[in-house]
Order: structure tokens, then C-alpha cells, then sequence
């Protein structure tokens, strides 16, 4: 009996130190720093293989999907979504594709669309529920706005220009020659549908021909041949020149403030070799009180710094060249995601993120937050103004190299 437990305990010594020399193995490390180990690195080569049924195209979309860094963590919303995965709707006139928070459930805040409007293509004359901020991507396009007093604003816009038309206020568009217009319209409500909207035409058709008469004081027959049904995007002939329409509403006034603003050729506030910031809210483009909006520009190699914003959700749209994002969250949760030129995404408000550049050519890409100021705290600004000493304990860092910590808030890195 007595060798019998001499045995066993010699035996569970023997897997204990199996264990041990197991664990150490594994054991948390630098760019590697959870148990069980995570990431490709720390796989046998036979549990990588992913023969299944595979779509190379989606696939390859995110390929930090299929191989998530090893200091990626626990589970997170899919904050990714893409303009290039929604189905167009098409008319005569031009189309649109959505993302609201029904095909998009991580997009809370706000709600986006992708226009495009032939030369001389209409959005019908109609008003909505929320407001519409927007960016012209592309071409020249004709604004009409009634504001709350009674006055009117009809502007043409361009690439880089934005407008802002507020809850309730009605107005149309119009695509210019030579080729219209394409742009990004943000609404200040998650769930507002562009395919949803109080249309002129609609609210004619269905109001009795007596009504019509007595509203307008002309006869009824002057509405006998109105479309008995909606127009949406219908092609028109191309309107005249800017100031034959200013001059036909003047009698109307003029806001005392513009519903347009020059984004692109704005100052950047955040500026220098990496890339940088252009911003337009409530305190340059005044009359945008829901949204900010800014257009930030990534050199190749770059890095946007890690920060995050406290006052609202990050809601993205890549216009141009390819990153790769990381969003950090409590738990710990960490995910990385690819993005390419139609993507939207989404980092939800005070949560950690950075963006890196891997592509070969500048990122553009368009971030708005459903709040009237841009706010932002970077990462590296806050350590370099605590006190080094508390800093160097929380770290393990040589306060030395805490004091070469940028000590800015431009917030963009070269690589």
C-alpha cells in the first residue's frame, strides 16, 4: 500500500511538472498577453487549415478575420458594414443604396445613403423626420431649402461642399451637367429610411381635388393631370443658371445663415506629414446643431493615433485607399477589421480605436458623430500630461521615454 502511494504521488508530480512546463509555453508574453494563448503565432500549423466551403470574396474583404492579431480578445458587435453589399434602388433619374440601423444594427445613431443623380436627375421635393446632413463626393449638384421663417436658399454644390437641412425643413436636389452627382447623405436618426420620406407628391395624390382647389385658390381642374403616384428620383431638364433661381425665390428672403459649407477647402485642424483633419461643426458650420462631421486623411504608413471620442458614437465612411482598425473595449475586448472604399464602420462613443494605413495610397475617409461639437481624447496626449512617475508605475516604462510621448493632440503618426 505504502508503494502504491509512493507511486501515484510521483506520478502526479511528474504531470504536474508536464503541466507547469505547459503553461510556461503559453504563458502570457509581450504582443501576446492572454491564456489560452491567441493568434496564428501560437498555432500547430494543422489547426490553421480552413478547408470548408469558402467565398474568396468575402474572405478576402477582412482578412483580419481569418487571422486576427494574437492581442485580439474576447467578442465584439460587427461594427463593418459596406454601400457595396446593399441593393440599389433605381429610377430614372439616378439611384440609392442605405445603411440604416436595420441592415446595420451596430449603426445606433445614425443613418447613411449613397446617391447618385444623373445631370438633370430630381430628388423629388420632400422633407423627413430627421435631419439630413451631407458630402458631394462627386460632380455638381443644385440645393432648394424653405427654412422655418419662410425663407428660401437654393445653392449649388460640390465636390468636398456639405448641407444640412434640419428635421422638417423641406427641400430637393438636382444632378448637374456634365454628369450629375454622386454623395453621402448621414440622417440624425439611426432608422430613417431614404426610401421612407414625406413626398410633394404623394400628400397631392392623396388629398381630395376640392381640397387642393381651396388651398391653392385655383380650379380644380389645375390639378387633373398631377402623377398619382410618387416621383422619388425622376430625370428633369437641367435648371438654369444659379442666379436666374436665387432671383425667383428672393422675394422669399434669404437665411441668415448658409445650409451649405466648403468641407474640403476648409483649414485642417489637425495637421502634419501623416495626413490630416478637416472639421466642420456647430462652431464653423453653424447651422449643423446634430451632426459633426470631419474628413480625415491617412498617409500610407501612417497611423491615426489610439483615442476615443466621450460624447458620441464614431460612424465612418471610407472613401479611398485601405486601413486596417482596431477597436478596444472593457473586458478586455479587442477586434481588428480591413476596411476598403464603400465600407462604413462604426466605433461605439469613449471606446478605444486606431487605424493603421496599409495600403499604398492615402485613406480618405469621412467619420460623423451625432453631436453638435467634435470631440476627441488621444491616447498619447493623456500620458504625456499625467505625472510621468504615476505614468512609469502603471507601465513598467523609463520615464525618460514617457517624456518623448507626443505631447499633441494632432493625433496622426508616421509609421
Amino acid at each position: 500500500m505504502e508503494d502504491l502511494s509512493r507511486r501515484a504521488m510521483l506520478a502526479a508530480s511528474a504531470f504536474g511538472g508536464v503541466a507547469l512546463a505547459a503553461g510556461a509555453a503559453h504563458a502570457a508574453s509581450f504582443g501576446n498577453p492572454d491564456q489560452p494563448a491567441q493568434g496564428a503565432v501560437n498555432a500547430a500549423p494543422g489547426a490553421l487549415s480552413d478547408p470548408g466551403p469558402q467565398n474568396p470574396a468575402l474572405a478576402n474583404q477582412i482578412p483580419a478575420f481569418e487571422s486576427p492579431p494574437a492581442t485580439d480578445v474576447g467578442s465584439m458587435p460587427m461594427n463593418w458594414s459596406s454601400f457595396n453589399i446593399m441593393p440599389k434602388r433605381i429610377q430614372a433619374g439616378g439611384w440609392a443604396r442605405q445603411l440604416t440601423a436595420t441592415e446595420f444594427p451596430a449603426s445606433k445613431e445614425v443613418s447613411g445613403v449613397n446617391m447618385r443623380l444623373a445631370a438633370g436627375g430630381i430628388r423629388e421635393m420632400h422633407w423627413h423626420l430627421a435631419s439630413e446632413w451631407a458630402l458631394m463626393t462627386r460632380g455638381h449638384c443644385r440645393v432648394t431649402m424653405l427654412d422655418k421663417d419662410g425663407r428660401a436658399y437654393v445653392q449649388d454644390v460640390g465636390p468636398g461642399d456639405l448641407w444640412f437641412f434640419p428635421a422638417g425643413y423641406p427641400h430637393s436636389l438636382q444632378g448637374l451637367g456634365p454628369d450629375g452627382c454622386e454623395f453621402l447623405i448621414v440622417f440624425d436618426d439611426a432608422y430613417q429610411s431614404e426610401y421612407n420620406t414625406l413626398l410633394l407628391t404623394d400628400w397631392f395624390a392623396h388629398t381630395p381635388p376640392k381640397i387642393l382647389a381651396q388651398n391653392f385658390g385655383v380650379p380644380e381642374e389645375a390639378f387633373k393631370n398631377i402623377p398619382l403616384h410618387d416621383l422619388w428620383i425622376f430625370q428633369g431638364e437641367l435648371p438654369p443658371p444659379l442666379a436666374v433661381d436665387q432671383a425667383a425665390v428672393a422675394s422669399a428672403g434669404v437665411p441668415p445663415l448658409p445650409f451649405t459649407f466648403s468641407l474640403g477647402s476648409s483649414q485642417p485642424v489637425k495637421e502634419n506629414e501623416s495626413g490630416k483633419v478637416q472639421l466642420a461643426d456647430s462652431r464653423t458650420f453653424k447651422v449643423s446643431n446634430t451632426i459633426a462631421g470631419a474628413i480625415e486623411t491617412i498617409k500610407p504608413g501612417a497611423l491615426r493615433r489610439m483615442h476615443w471620442h466621450p460624447n458620441a458614437d464614431e460612424w465612418q465612411y471610407w472613401m479611398k485607399g485601405q486601413g486596417r482598425m482596431t477597436v478596444f473595449n472593457a473586458g478586455p475586448r479587442a477586434q481588428t477589421i480591413d476596411f476598403k472604399p464603400g465600407d462604413v464602420g462604426v466605433v461605439p462613443k469613449s471606446q478605444g480605436h486606431y487605424i493603421e494605413n496599409t495600403g499604398n495610397e492615402d485613406i480618405e475617409m469621412l467619420v460623423i458623430f451625432k453631436a453638435p461639437e467634435y470631440q476627441e481624447v488621444d491616447l498619447a496626449d493623456w500620458l504625456s500630461h499625467a505625472p510621468p512617475e504615476l505614468v512609469a508605475q502603471h507601465l513598467n516604462i523609463d520615464p525618460a521615454i514617457i517624456a518623448r510621448f507626443p505631447k499633441d493632440q494632432i493625433g496622426l503618426q508616421p509609421g
